[in-house]
């Protein structure tokens, strides 16, 4: 009796050491991160831009992917669409309304692995002081790999679109010729890097 006991206690050890070791912890590199979004402009043409500033971290669950996690904050002051003018006008209180709301940010809730590397995770996107579910296609973590400097790393894109109003970013003009200036829907692009944590396996 006493030897199966040690039997199952052993088993039940490598059981709980081999999950731990699945588990891993990652810090996006803000150096390598960014996240792109295009919107339709006058009906004819699409305006690209990128926020260049994205921090957070990953929790990684490789022997069960509904248990990981991610938790991103992106500061609305590193809007980039090449124009100065319209950047200042997007950071105004027209639209995002940096100074009251300097970040947006994404916390996962429901992650499913739907196909080898191929994930959609469920999270709530507050933008504007504004929260609501939105749904991320997310190819990756990608495999790891070892930099010059012996961090690890790996990476993940991920898709979604947005109506903007439904974040109170409702600025809009008529135009003459019908229809509005800009379009209510955003589409986005998120390419993160991130290095794992040295406390982690």
């Amino acid at each position: 009796m006493n030897r199966i006991l040690r039997i199952l206690t052993i088993a039940s050890v490598c059981l709980i050491s081999s999950s731990a070791m699945a588990e891993s912890t990652w810090t996006i590199d803000p150096d390598h991160s960014n996240v792109q979004f295009k919107i339709r402009h006058m009906m004819i043409a699409n305006v690209n831009g990128t926020f260049g500033k994205v921090k957070g971290v990953v929790r990684i669950d490789e022997t069960d992917m509904a248990q990981s996690a991610v938790d991103v904050t992106i500061e609305i002051d590193s809007i980039n669409t090449g124009v100065a003018k319209r950047d200042a006008h997007l950071k105004s209180n027209e639209f995002f309304d940096a100074a009251k709301y300097p970040t947006m940010t994404f916390v996962s809730g429901k992650v499913t692995q739907i196909g080898k590397g191929q994930l959609k995770i469920l999270g709530i996107l507050t933008i504007h002081g504004i929260s609501r579910e939105v749904v991320l296609d997310v190819d990756g973590p990608t495999s790891e790999i070892k930099d010059p400097m012996g961090n690890t790393r790996c990476g993940a894109s991920a898709t979604t679109k947005i109506n903007r109003t439904d974040f109170g970013l409702n600025w809009n003009k008529s135009m003459e010729t019908g229809g509005m200036m800009i379009d209510d829907t955003v589409f986005i692009n998120l390419e993160i890097e991130m290095i794992k944590d040295q406390g982690t396996k």
